[in-house]
């Protein structure tokens, strides 16, 4: 059986999500037209679970994603603008 691992850095949650977007992704394309099981009970997921998982789930996961791109940049404009010497 192959398995995905994710990996993020620790307390950082733009880090985790990308992790578990990453691993989402990659299971949804690996089981293509074969069921997706569940390891914790003996049901596989249903075509209207995985279509939420495609449609609702990963968008919210890239929208989390995108908004944390927003606020690093920001700050770190931030930051670079406090470094930057003053004109004469």
């Amino acid at each position: 059986m192959v398995t995905t691992a994710v990996h993020y850095a620790k307390e950082d949650p733009g880090s985790l999500v990308e992790s578990c977007q990453r691993a989402l992704e990659w299971i949804l394309r690996s089981h293509q037209s074969r069921p997706i099981r569940r390891c914790w009970i003996d049901a596989d997921y249903t075509e209207e679970e995985i279509t939420l998982l495609e449609e609702e789930v990963l968008p919210a996961m890239a929208a989390f994603l995108k908004r944390v791109s927003e606020i690093e940049r920001r700050l770190e404009a931030e930051a670079q603008a406090s470094w930057d010497p003053l004109p004469f």
